[in-house]
């Protein structure tokens, strides 16, 4: 397999897969990033696929890294020799706890073209600066896994679920994004589990399947909520924020603020875009679809650049009361009640 770099540049978890399933294998596969989801998905596909069932009781080799684990144990485990299959793969987990990461340049100068080592790099990134890491990228694959920004996530629901002919709702869409975020793992589990309970012959998640299935309310939910806001309904949004404060483990008000923040963040941008159109906008916000850019079309008519800037404010001074900084007697629901009148009024 060809040299490849980051998925910030030019290779992402699609052209390593591609080439996998095309029998095109790097050596040595350094898989890190602050994303779990793709690198799990990487090295599943590459532990599942590679070999065959029977060759994968003496070839596939599992190790799970804590501080105290050697690499020499990891480099002896990929310098053996396949039995009876022409690869060996040896999946490494956890290999940010490696105290002595940069031995593995002994390895990676040289590595062994009948082992396919894959080493399993979460919650950060290894230091490119390491001699490691650039002779990995020089005769294997680096990928980094970056989180997903907001307005990538509707992307990622329609492209999983397009791979499943499943098609889903706009409205669906957006309470799964606004109530599951960017958890990538939990969002794949809670797709699967919908594309499962869909009714035969049916091939549409609507939001009445996401209700009866995940526990998400169709009418009370921070998408709806949102919109509410966007909107300036004044009702709606009130009746949202009492079944809210009504149901505090189910809609936290942590989650709440980080959905009002990115939307009022993102709004700012919105408003001191250098192209005001609506693609301007887009391409500035990095909207994928037309559909993401009616709630900020809205917006922007409905909250001036000066209004969006007092409410971020307003977000940041609730948050800081929430955490009890000059909470006085308030309760949670007081400080929400009236973070939510000042927003609408």
């Amino acid at each position: 397999m060809a040299k490849t770099t980051s998925s910030g540049n030019a290779v992402s978890h699609r052209d390593i897969l591609l080439a996998i399933q095309q029998g095109h294998y790097a050596p040595i596969y350094l898989l890190m990033g602050e994303e779990a989801y793709y690198i799990d998905r990487i090295s599943d596909y590459i532990a599942d696929n590679v070999l065959t069932e029977d060759e994968k009781a003496f070839n596939l080799i599992t190790i799970y890294c804590t501080r105290e684990t050697n690499v020499a144990d990891i480099v002896n485990s990929a310098k053996r020799y396949p039995m009876m299959a022409k690869f060996q793969v040896v999946i490494v987990k956890e290999a940010q706890n490696l105290l002595k990461f940069d031995d593995l340049q002994f390895y990676a100068q040289n590595p062994l073209q009948s082992t396919i080592l894959v080493l399993c790099y979460k919650h950060g990134t290894a230091d490119r600066r390491k001699k490691a890491v650039s002779l990995i990228e020089k005769n294997g694959v680096v990928f980094e896994s970056k989180k997903l920004k907001d307005g990538q996530l509707p992307t990622f629901i329609d492209d999983y679920l397009r791979r499943k002919k499943v098609a889903i709702d706009d409205r669906a869409r957006m309470m799964l994004v606004e109530n599951i975020g960017a958890d990538l793992s939990r969002m794949a589990s809670e797709l699967d589990k919908l594309c499962i309970t869909l009714p035969q012959g049916e091939t549409r998640i609507t939001p009445e399947l996401i209700e009866r299935n995940i526990g998400i309310s169709k009418e009370f939910n921070l998408w709806e909520f949102r919109t509410a806001i966007i909107e300036r309904n004044v009702l709606k949004a009130n009746q949202i924020l009492k079944f809210f404060n009504e149901n505090p483990k189910n809609n936290p008000p942590v989650m709440i603020l980080a959905t009002l923040f990115n939307f009022f963040a993102a709004l700012m941008q919105a408003h001191y875009a250098p192209d005001k159109t609506e693609q301007g906008i887009m391409r500035h916000l990095e909207l994928r679809n037309s559909w993401q850019f009616r709630d900020y079309r809205t917006a922007l008519h409905n909250f001036s650049a000066r209004k969006t800037m007092q409410i971020i404010s307003k977000l940041r001074e609730t948050d800081a009361k929430l955490k009890g900084i000059e909470k006085g007697n308030a309760s949670d629901a007081d400080i929400m009640n009236e973070l939510l009148y000042f927003i609408l009024h």
